[in-house]
């Protein structure tokens, strides 16, 4: 035998860098199932070959309600334009709220939906509805045959300005908030605005905390303008509404498309600013909490936190409040009273993020920045305050 290379075991490097281009697709519109609306058949415009593959439509069941004709209206759209837009060939209505991800039932539901269709990876999940629909759908979407095209139809407030911009689908378990999901970049988000009147008005309003995050982080102006327009948007009021909504979609999907992180690789993730809080609020309470109002109260316990740190002005933090009072979200809740369980959260965050605890804090209206540690006593007087309704 020949004799044994003594080089042979040394470590041979194969590694190779590489990116990959994708295209986020997002507009914004009115009336998006009206035949003469042009808008749902350009986004597939990119791929000719689009309309002759299968589609599926997904509906969450508080939308259908509120618009009962909305499903087989996008049908008949995509009937009228057949050479463009794949055919619905079945329509799925299921539960909404965040009920629709508590577990894998949704989920399994859209699988079996997928596979019953022989949906292929080029084929198109089309889903209308809320962020948690959203959610349950594009990641029963992401995981069939590894990722099949998703088309988002976003239809409340939070899933338009923040939800819905996002590469990012999943569902909770073992009591934590989005445990099991996916990142995958869906083909288009169609904003339809008209939908947004059948919204109740409390969930018409909780949507505006993620508008009120993104200002805080990025855009004193956009702050500014809520101020300004606060009770007319508490009032549903739709023209003063939708340049909040629009211009706080295109503050987060400008920080996921140009921020250099879009799947979270890193531990820093600023456009969670208030969220552990709010995700440890949201599992407490059993999912009673919306989203939406979580975070506005994550975000009061955050900013009380930098200004007790003295990083936020008292002055700052006054017209905070007062523009989340004047959009009538929530300033307390009971489960605030036992500030050691809400602080458990701090922990499922850093698990979460994947190493170090990374929290964004405020030093000012539209200037964030990175925090490793919390003082524990400090936050517990934040919580503590909120719950009890501290104005100052």
């Amino acid at each position: 035998m020949p004799a044994t290379d003594p080089t042979s075991s040394r470590t041979t490097n194969l590694d190779q860098r590489f990116t990959l281009p994708f295209v986020h697709r997002v507009r914004f519109t009115h009336h998006v199932a009206s035949l003469d609306n042009p808008t749902l058949a350009e986004i597939f415009r990119d791929d000719p070959t689009a309309a002759s593959r299968r589609a599926v439509l997904v509906i969450d069941a508080g939308l259908h309600r509120a618009t009962p004709t909305l499903a087989q209206s996008l049908v008949q759209y995509a009937q009228a334009h057949t050479s463009q837009v794949p055919v619905p060939s079945e329509v799925l209505v299921v539960e909404g709220g965040e009920r629709a991800k508590c577990g894998m039932q949704t989920v399994d539901e859209v699988l079996a939906l997928i596979e019953r269709a022989k949906i292929c990876r080029k084929s198109t999940v089309f889903v209308a509805g809320g962020g948690a629909v959203i959610d349950a759908v594009g990641f029963a979407a992401a995981i069939a045959h590894r990722g099949v095209r998703l088309v988002r139809l976003p239809s409340t407030t939070l899933s338009q300005d923040d939800g819905a911009m996002g590469v990012k689908n999943g569902i909770n378990a073992f009591g934590k908030k989005n445990f099991t999901g996916s990142f995958s970049v869906p083909w288009a988000v169609l904003c339809d605005l008209e939908l947004l009147p059948t919204l109740p008005i409390t969930v018409f309003r909780a949507g505006f905390s993620e508008a009120v995050k993104i200002a805080l982080l990025k855009d004193p102006a956009l702050f500014h303008a809520m101020q300004v327009s606060a009770s007319k948007i508490a009032a549903q009021d739709l023209a003063a509404a939708s340049p909040v909504i629009q211009r706080s979609a295109a503050l987060h999907l400008e920080h996921i498309a140009q921020g250099g992180d879009p799947f979270e690789l890193h531990e820093a993730r600023p456009l969670d600013f208030g969220h552990w809080a709010a995700h440890r609020l949201e599992a407490l309470s059993n999912y009673a909490i919306s989203h939406g109002d979580a975070v506005a109260l994550g975000l009061l316990i955050d900013c009380r936190y930098s200004k007790l740190q003295g990083w936020l002005a008292n002055e700052e933090f006054a017209s905070i409040r007062r523009l989340l009072v004047d959009l009538q979200l929530p300033q307390s809740h009971p489960l605030l009273a036992d500030g050691a369980a809400i602080l458990e959260g701090l922990e499922q965050f850093r698990e979460h993020l994947g190493g170090a605890l990374t929290i964004t804090m405020l030093g000012g209206i539209g200037r964030g920045h990175e925090v490793h540690a919390i003082d524990r006593p400090l936050m517990e007087a934040a919580i503590r305050q909120t719950f009890d309704g501290v104005t100052t």
